[in-house]
């Protein structure tokens, strides 16, 4: 692996490392995140792991996650540690911009930065850089990174834990994005300790009783099939969020319902918060929903899973999104083998 031996040589004394991930944190990010926080921490460095916003609560049970800071509610204290930290390690995104005011910061600092991700298009960053867009997440290549580093390097039950949540999550339960390479990391894992069911249980049979209501909602009363386009549209409103009390990752995975449709190809799911219209989308086989939110909403992600925006109300987006549709009609209305 190109570059590891700077970094054996970065890391072979006691550092100030500071472990960033994306706003709005998903399972891989905060697998990453763990993951890297107990091995460095093993290895005899001060680590302090920062988000930019909050996790899901469905994650409060993985290891270290408590010791987390959110740079929203604690700035002070995380912009104090990064005026000490040696090493910044970037995970599962790629662009400053990815962590907002917490971006701004770490910009002041002139930090050895390690980069591990599987985003297209990175910035130009990093004095290390492991960027594979044909990896299956970020937890995949911080295994691969570890192992890279010393053949010998402990991965705890707990760092394990951590890396398989990463990858069972960023797959959709090993749906999408999987490889031999993929498979062989698993089954290291599990050799490791990870044990799939009680693993799978805590990822996904832990969910308060709003979140069953609250999808049997989307797909009664907020869901759109367009034949027309082999789409499938869900929105929620801000008196949806109201009624519902939807809090940060209560509509993980609504998006992926759609795709249980036979003929559904693209899905999009439109969340309106105060000031923008979130949009996630997916897609099945090789449509890309890359390029429909890098160059329709203001975003971007991977082939068959992106995320957008929009400064408008929820109708505009919509109305936008059905407006942009013919462009792509062609290629919505190929045969998906399955």
């Amino acid at each position: 692996m190109q570059g590891i031996e700077e970094v054996r040589s970065i890391l072979a004394s006691p550092k100030n490392i500071i472990i960033t991930s994306h706003r709005n944190p998903d399972g891989d990010a905060i697998g990453s995140s763990l993951a890297m926080l107990h091995w460095l921490s093993g290895m005899g460095h001060r680590v302090m792991t920062a988000f930019p916003s909050e996790y899901p609560s469905v994650y409060n049970w993985m290891p270290g996650v408590k010791d987390v800071r959110i740079h929203d509610f604690e700035d002070e204290d995380i912009e104090a540690f990064i005026a000490t930290a040696d090493v910044h390690v970037i995970l599962d995104y790629n662009s400053l911009s990815r962590i907002d005011k917490l971006g701004t910061a770490l910009a002041k600092h002139e930090l050895y930065t390690l980069l591990i991700d599987h985003h297209l298009y990175p910035d130009a960053m990093g004095d290390f850089i492991l960027s594979d867009t044909d990896a299956s997440s970020t937890c995949e290549l911080v295994f691969r990174f570890i192992r890279a580093f010393s053949s010998q390097a402990s991965i705890t039950p707990d760092i394990a834990d951590c890396l398989y949540t990463g990858i069972v999550t960023d797959t959709g339960s090993f749906q999408y994005s999987t490889s031999p390479a993929l498979f062989r990391t698993v089954a290291d894992l599990q050799e490791i300790g990870v044990d799939n069911h009680a693993l799978n249980h805590l990822i996904f049979n832990n969910l308060p009783e709003k979140s069953l209501r609250l999808l049997g909602h989307c797909l009664y009363n907020r869901m759109e099939i367009l034949d027309d386009f082999n789409t499938g549209i869900i929105f929620l409103n801000k008196h949806d969020f109201q009624v519902f009390d939807i809090q940060r990752g209560d509509t993980e995975g609504i998006v992926n319902y759609l795709l249980r449709v036979k003929k559904v190809q693209m899905a999009a799911f439109f969340r309106q918060q105060p000031s923008i219209v979130k949009i996630s989308f997916r897609s099945k086989g090789d449509f890309s929903v890359e390029e429909i939110a890098k160059n329709h909403f203001n975003g971007g992600g991977h082939r068959n899973a992106s995320g957008g925006y929009m400064k408008s109300g929820l109708a505009a987006a919509l109305g936008k999104f059905k407006e942009v549709l013919p462009l792509y009609k062609d290629k919505l209305n190929k045969t998906v083998l399955i």
